[in-house]
């Protein structure tokens, strides 16, 4: 750091975590915090010597922190050394002492020979969130090398421990006889999957949380194929998927509070990748110029990154529009993140996503919504609003609604998980969306989307929001979603007739309730993991528990990384070639619990 930030500005930094719980120390919920208190006075023009939060982002957590532990001016706030660390794990966007403890090369389980990689296509693997392109979770028989009547059987081979990271954000990805993951801490890794042995890392520019996809690149040397995913300050990579070598990246979006969370998709030499955004977070307070991210989705050049096209959930670019009591300039349209992994259509040429709500109103029919967008042009095909009139902040309720809210808060409905294609009777195709109220509905993508059946699956009543999150399955009949408010629904995929519910309640003293986390499903089963940190595989005809494994305890890992897993929150578990994998230890919630393996099982 070349510039020497004076008390103001370090001050403000400080006094905005001073009376933050632990809890919200992780650099998602962190950052708000940032944005809350920090902008009192980063980037005021009346306080030049405090630089704004974006330029604090461009810093290391390592030199914002030396910053935080020797200049002495702060040491009145009373804050410790906790507090100085979890400040600088904020601004940076990973955590500190990751960049030394994570690389591979220090792993006493190194694979001892690094062979070419197998050929996706001759190789049963998982690509991507979805496992192939319509996104539907599902993994045949062939692929799968597991029958539902072995899943009892199936017992942990082994675990792999994250080194430095906070939570498993990132789920397993299985091409050609690897797995591939990241976390919180910036790390990216490629893994055997039989023997759980380590062929390289890979650390990014910041946390990554989202699921790797891989295809097939030309005239990048020797690389055939590469890994591709995004890190939450908008930057997306391409990594050799035999070496781990860098081949480019392209960072796809300037807002400071913008962040890749889902998965890219790859198709045709082209990498689709969603945006997100931090904002809704923290808008509320006045001290923040509520709000500038427009979610999107951008085509990128799958060889150099270039990109091709880029499509906003907001058509029309964020302009000022007031000014509120302190003088904050206050913008819109803003908000409708996409928080999900795009599913790609050859046939028809569309790439199919879900957005989320507006943050300002009044709130576009884009928001909350599933949009159809041509994978030529990046033009809008056509478009269903799932949620009418969503502009939502969090926080807005009560005493705390200020200036900065919508004068009519809506509920926060979002399509945060993926869309579904998926081939019903006689051949016929359905678009299958899910919504965190419990609504799913069935589109006809031979109709621009016409509306075909519309559902409610929430089950708990003390509860308004619990619904779907990161995600279904869906087999050739049934589709299956795990509930936030606890709970696996099935579906029947032609009509939307609700079939079976399992509460799946925690026993006594086993926390909360909550199956928020993708589904994944095998003929005959489907896997669900839980906020208390069960792993469930349940029966499709019925729901009746087959198997259950709790992942929430610590585990010796193949690298000797000290390990615990805890709640299953966001990513679901991959199957492939006679093997599950699953991250365990998302935390998002008051009661849920961190942790930081990768973990494999097999019936054999």
């Amino acid at each position: 750091m070349k510039q020497r930030y004076g008390w103001v500005a370090w001050s403000c930094v400080l006094g905005a975590w001073a009376s933050v719980g632990r809890a919200q120390w992780a650099s998602e919920t962190g950052f708000a915090v940032v944005q809350q208190q920090c902008m009192k006075c980063h980037g005021k023009q009346s306080l030049p010597q405090a630089p704004g939060v974006a330029a604090l982002r461009e810093l290391t957590g390592e030199r914002v922190y030396e910053v935080l532990s020797t200049s002495g001016s702060h040491k009145n706030l009373g804050l410790t050394d906790e507090d100085e660390r979890h400040v600088a794990e904020s601004l940076s966007g990973r955590l500190l002492g990751s960049a030394a403890i994570g690389d591979a090369k220090s792993m006493p389980n190194r694979c001892a020979l690094n062979p070419p990689l197998a050929d996706p296509e001759a190789f049963a693997g998982w690509n991507g969130w979805g496992g192939d392109l319509t996104n539907a979770r599902f993994q045949p028989s062939g692929a799968a090398g597991i029958a539902s009547e072995q899943v009892p059987q199936l017992k942990l081979k082994w675990a792999f421990g994250l080194p430095g990271a906070h939570s498993a954000y990132g789920q397993p990805t299985v091409v050609g006889g690897r797995v591939f993951f990241g976390s919180d801490a910036g790390w990216i890794y490629s893994v055997d999957a039989g023997t759980g042995c380590v062929y390289w890392s890979f650390m990014t520019k910041a946390g990554m949380r989202n699921a790797i996809s891989v295809g097939p690149v030309k005239a990048r040397g020797s690389a055939r194929y590469a890994v591709f995913f995004g890190d939450l300050k908008s930057n997306v990579y391409a990594l050799d998927a035999e070496t781990g070598d860098l081949l480019w990246v392209t960072r796809v979006d300037e807002n400071y509070a913008a962040r890749i969370t889902g998965a890219p998709a790859v198709s045709g030499g082209r990498v689709y990748v969603p945006l997100a955004k931090w904002e809704s977070n923290s808008a509320r307070d006045l001290n923040y110029p509520c709000c500038t991210v427009r979610g999107s989705v951008t085509s990128l050049d799958a060889n150099t990154g270039k990109q091709i096209w880029k499509h906003y959930v907001i058509d029309e670019p964020p302009k000022p529009t007031k000014k509120n009591s302190i003088g904050t300039q206050l913008y819109g349209p803003s908000g409708g993140s996409v928080w999900n992994a795009p599913t790609v259509d050859p046939k028809r040429g569309l790439v199919y996503f879900g957005t989320g709500e507006a943050t300002s109103e009044p709130a576009p029919k884009t928001t909350d919504a599933v949009l159809a967008v041509g994978i030529k042009t990046g033009r809008l095909a056509w478009s269903y609003q799932g949620f009418a009139n969503d502009a939502y902040i969090i926080g807005c309720s009560g005493p705390n609604k200020t200036e900065n809210c919508p004068e009519h808060v809506g509920p926060d409905t979002d399509i945060g998980s993926s869309v579904i294609l998926k081939t019903v009777d006689a051949g016929r195709e359905l678009l299958i969306a899910a919504m965190k109220d419990g609504t799913v509905f069935a589109l006809d993508p031979e109709r621009r989307g016409a509306l075909v059946w519309k559902t409610d699956i929430a089950r708990n009543p003390l509860a308004p929001m619990s619904g779907a999150i990161f995600g279904g399955a869906a087999d050739d009949k049934n589709a299956y979603y795990g509930l936030s408010g606890g709970g696996v629904a099935a579906i029947r995929l032609a009509t939307g007739e609700k079939l079976w519910f399992n509460r799946l309640t925690p026993a006594p003293g086993r926390g909360r309730a909550g199956n928020s986390a993708a589904v994944t499903s095998i003929p005959g089963v489907v896997f669900s993991g839980a906020r208390n940190g069960m792993l469930y595989a349940l029966s499709t005809v019925d729901g009746h528990i087959v198997w259950e494994f709790d992942t929430a305890q610590e585990f010796i890992t193949l690298n000797h990384v000290a390990a615990h897993g805890g709640t299953i929150g966001s990513a679901g578990p991959t199957v492939a070639a006679g093997m599950v994998f699953v991250g365990s230890g998302y935390s998002f919630g008051g009661g849920d619990k961190n942790g930081n393996v990768i973990l494999a099982f097999s019936a054999n």
